[in-house]
């Protein structure tokens, strides 16, 4: 496989402009998109950016149902570079902490993590309890990366898309990926 093969989960938590921003960018780094919205994630979509199943789809190269755990993104033999969840729910980081595989956006985290691929997950919730604390600790031990999407500002952010290409660039960079357009600290 020569070319990057990303899976983008988009899940229920707030900030489904995160998913859409990953589709985005990793469409203009002609990366291949394989993506799985969860139930919630369709709904998310619907009410923050007004975006229907299909318009969803259309930016990803290939799409799968929430349920369909047959599909190829479900099995370990079939390659890829990693997964971004974003944004990352706290029922679907414990879904992944707990190994809880009943729909394809967990067992998909779950292939990644088995396969020791790389695993990043821009989870969304405040405040946090102890469960997700321990949560997030336990799928980092795994291997995983807890990437929140705390916004930058170093970087003087003229918009809110600016700061919302800034948290998902940083974490597609995780996979070894030039962002364009991206600022970095520079030091004093």
């Amino acid at each position: 496989m020569t070319a990057k093969r990303i899976i983008l989960g988009i899940s229920g938590a707030s900030g489904a402009t995160y998913g859409t921003k990953a589709l985005e960018l990793l469409r203009q780094s002609k990366v291949e998109t394989h993506l799985v919205v969860s139930k919630s994630g369709y709904i998310t979509l619907q009410q923050e950016l007004g975006m229907t199943a299909e318009d969803v789809k259309k930016l990803a190269d290939h799409h799968y149902a929430p349920g369909d755990i047959a599909a190829k993104i479900s099995s370990g033999s079939f390659h890829t570079d990693g997964m971004l969840v974003a944004p990352c729910s706290m029922k679907a980081l414990a879904e992944i902490a707990t190994g809880l595989t009943a729909g394809l956006l967990p067992r998909a985290a779950d292939v990644i993590l088995k396969e020791r691929r790389k695993l990043v997950l821009m989870v969304r919730e405040t405040p946090l309890t102890q469960v997700h604390i321990q949560n997030m600790l336990t799928v980092t031990q795994m291997g995983g990366i807890i990437a929140p999407p705390v916004p930058a500002f170093y970087n003087n952010p003229q918009s809110l898309d600016d700061i919302v290409t800034h948290s998902v660039g940083r974490a597609l960079e995780l996979f070894g990926l030039e962002v364009k357009g991206i600022k970095r600290w520079q030091g004093l």
